[in-house]
């Protein structure tokens, strides 16, 4: 059985979707969970249902002010911070000679600034203390070329290039970073898929639950600490990648 007793998780995004799933699971395997999202009237409501175990912090992390003030909310509240989980996403599929570059702007701004920045803005306390996670939500995406969607792919390359990168730089300091790469989740972000897609995809199969993700982040947080879990992909059975 996973254990996180006496551990603080900070997830972003974590109101709805795969982000309140993790904080979900996290709960119930001992942690106290930091909830961090924009939507005040969410993130309240997913922590009463969440119980004394959840810690909600307002946080817009497109705002470079907000983040600034996460880390101390987060130590204020919570007392200690052990593992962030960078997932706040957005998502944007479609041929790009029909696409808005101002919607583009968002994604990418959201995906790929905002994540790094909110990263960078609590590494320093976790290399200090000399141990800590450090989970970025990325895709299957990332990894492959998806053709249908490629903004959103190229955003999930960078947060690829990022976690590889930043997780080099500081294993020296005890601090761990991986990336969980799903395939296609039942959530939000996939709102804007084409009706007739999405039945399409139900019915074959080929859509996971954020509690399957959810479980995988688990997973990840509760190696050894002289294990890293680089990159986590899951995928539906039926997705042929």
């Amino acid at each position: 059985m996973p254990d996180l007793n006496g551990k603080v998780i900070a997830i972003t995004g974590s109101a709805s979707g795969i982000g309140l799933a993790c904080a979900r699971a996290c709960i119930a395997t001992g942690a106290r969970v930091v909830l961090i999202d924009r939507d005040a009237d969410a993130l309240q409501a997913a922590c009463a249902d969440l119980g004394e175990a959840a810690i909600p912090v307002q946080t817009d992390v497109l705002d470079k002010d907000s983040v600034a003030r996460m880390l101390p909310t987060i130590l204020e509240r919570a007392g200690r911070l052990d593992a962030f989980h960078a997932n706040a996403g957005a998502y944007v599929g479609g041929d790009v000679l029909e696409g808005d570059p101002d919607e583009w702007n968002h994604v990418l701004n959201l995906n790929i600034n905002a994540a790094f920045r909110s990263v960078h803005a609590v590494l320093p306390h976790l290399a200090q203390q000399g141990s800590g996670d450090v989970i970025l939500t990325s895709s299957i995406a990332g990894v492959i070329p998806v053709v249908w969607e490629p903004i959103y792919t190229a955003s999930k390359h960078a947060v690829q290039a990022f976690t590889h990168t930043v997780r080099r730089q500081v294993s020296k300091h005890g601090v761990r970073v991986g990336a969980i790469l799903p395939g296609p989740v039942v959530t939000a972000l996939l709102d804007d898929w084409p009706q007739a897609k999405m039945e399409q995809a139900l019915a074959e199969g080929s859509l996971m639950q954020p509690k399957e993700v959810a479980d995988c982040v688990v997973f990840m947080l509760t190696r050894p600490p002289n294990v890293t879990i680089r990159d986590l992909v899951l995928l539906p059975n039926a997705v042929d990648l």
